[in-house]
């Protein structure tokens, strides 16, 4: 066969592949307000940068007359590209082929591109749009699931694995996305859950839509599955791309620096923090006031709002930040934040970001709903993920750091680097209030005048311990400074930490309180 009619039927293959479903089913997926696979890649990567592989991949079953259907691609696309010149690994379900159902061969080509991209140490990027498991394909299926499960455990840690969700992601399917470390959804086009509406009406029979069970905004705002939510496709592939360059392509290296800026000089950080102890503030806006270009990317946005994750620069280097939101119940520590901030701790150290930690809680959340929950396990987690940390860890108390709360956020008892404070921080075991109480309890019981001295017992417990310098005088802390003077110090600590190095003992793993 001369070698042009060889390639004319090879372009004829690959036309007829690059249809997926057919018009009708492409159709079908744009009335649903969704992209097509090769769309989204396409709108994700650099412009030419994709190269796709397995295109011509069909699935082996022959059950249920399985033999006589042709799948293009087996519902999966995978390739690799480029996101502003970083190489990155990509695969994307495509629901016009069998409902992006997962059978043996699709599973395969997912795995093949998950042990591509750690072989060749780049991110990976997953685009989940699938029905589930190919049911004629029974255990196949299920194997096909635990192969994709396995590699993002040995994945993790060692190359960032994002999950985009943009369909259906149901049953056994979610799991890969929680195993990832950073899950994006989009409004009224991403669904995860375990089992379905009809399943619970049949077995509880509760009536539930699936928006509600679990639609974007549910898994962004009360199980907290989801770190970023868009309302378009395009918003949440310009998220993605935003996340790319803060974060580095391997453990092995250090995310890429940027030309260092100055805040914008509208965060006055000497002006946001009130003077009265007692009144909230957005800590987001101390960060904005220190980070190169007030540029703050923050994480979970709508999840755990007592405590604030992200990234930003300074001097043109990824730091991650820890901070509590005053806010929200005061800033403190209970179950949902406590994993929220544990879990972004535990990526920056195996990413090699460095972590600035701003302080102002009054402890844990007390209560029998968070003792019943749990509180002592979740609140264990933040302990764990600091002491366990070696990157350059520095903390900033600001307001209040009261008893365990203190400890946990980055103390120097768990190792911190630098501890920096202001003038007015207050490290005690509690509140002025509840401490005077119990330690003077005989004496205001007993006066003439309870109130008075219960007042006079206050003042006296503030005077001593509602300041920074009982800590920095056993060395707790490093430096009272004025807030003016935090970018600077927070630049040098992080500067003279970069070629920070930690050894402990020798062990397989420790056993985190999950």
């Amino acid at each position: 066969m001369p070698l042009k009619r060889k390639i004319r039927e090879l372009q004829e293959k690959r036309e007829q592949v690059l249809k997926g479903g057919g018009d009708k089913a492409i159709e079908k997926q744009v009335a649903m307000g969704k992209l097509t696979a090769r769309e989204r890649i396409i709108s994700l990567l650099d412009e030419d940068s994709f190269n796709e592989y397995d295109l011509f991949v069909e699935h082996e079953a022959r059950d249920f007359d399985m033999d006589k259907k042709t799948l293009h691609g087996d519902g999966v696309i995978i390739g690799t590209g480029t996101i502003y010149g970083a190489p990155i690994c990509v695969f994307a379900q495509d629901f016009t082929v069998a409902g992006g159902s997962l059978g043996l061969m699709h599973s395969r080509k997912i795995t093949k591109i998950m042990d591509h991209a750690l072989k060749m140490r780049v991110p990976l990027v997953g685009i989940n749009d699938s029905g589930g498991a190919r049911i004629q394909e029974g255990v196949n299926s299920l194997a096909g699931y635990g192969e994709i499960f396995f590699r993002n455990t040995l994945n993790s840690g060692v190359i960032p694995q994002i999950s985009v969700i943009l369909g259906p992601c149901a049953g056994g399917a979610v799991y890969s996305p929680a195993l990832t470390d950073f899950v994006f959804v989009v409004d009224k086009i991403s669904k995860m859950f375990i089992t379905g509406p009809e399943v619970i009406k049949t077995v509880l029979g509760e009536e539930i839509s699936m928006e509600d069970l679990g639609g974007a905004k549910v898994h962004s705002e009360i199980s907290g599955n989801a770190h970023f939510y868009a309302t378009s496709e395009q918003e949440c592939f310009d998220q993605i791309k935003k996340l790319i360059t803060f974060i580095p392509w391997n453990n092995r290296q250090k995310a890429k620096a940027f030309e260092p800026k100055e805040p914008n000089p509208k965060f006055k950080i000497d002006k946001i923090v009130p003077g009265d102890p007692t009144l909230p503030y957005d800590v987001r806006n101390v960060i904005r006031a220190i980070v190169d270009d007030s540029d703050f990317f923050e994480i979970q946005e709508l999840w755990a709002t007592n405590i604030v994750i992200g990234f930003g620069r300074m001097a043109g280097r990824t730091i991650g930040f820890v901070a509590n939101q005053p806010l929200v119940l005061a800033g403190v520590l209970d179950v949902d934040s406590s994993d929220k901030a544990a879990r972004f701790i535990r990526f920056c150290d195996a990413f090699n970001i460095p972590i600035v930690t701003l302080v102002d809680l009054p402890g844990y959340l007390p209560g029998v709903d968070q003792e019943h929950a749990g509180v002592i396990r979740h609140g264990a987690k933040v302990l764990y993920a600091y002491s366990e940390a070696t990157v350059p860890k520095i903390t900033v108390i600001i307001r209040k750091a009261y008893g365990g709360g203190y400890i946990a956020m980055n103390s120097r008892h768990l190792r911190a680097d630098f501890v920096f404070a202001w003038p007015g921080a207050e490290i005690a075991v509690m509140g002025p209030e509840g401490a005077a109480n119990i330690i003077f309890r005989r004496e205001i019981n007993e006066a003439e005048d309870p109130e008075k001295v219960r007042y006079q017992k206050v003042k006296e417990y503030k005077d001593k311990f509602a300041n920074p310098y009982v800590a920095a005088a056993k060395g707790y802390i490093d430096s009272v400074i004025e807030p003016g003077e935090t970018r600077t110090l927070l630049l040098h600590a992080i500067e003279v930490s970069d070629n920070k190095a930690v050894s402990g003992p020798r062990k397989k793993h420790g056993i985190p309180p999950f």
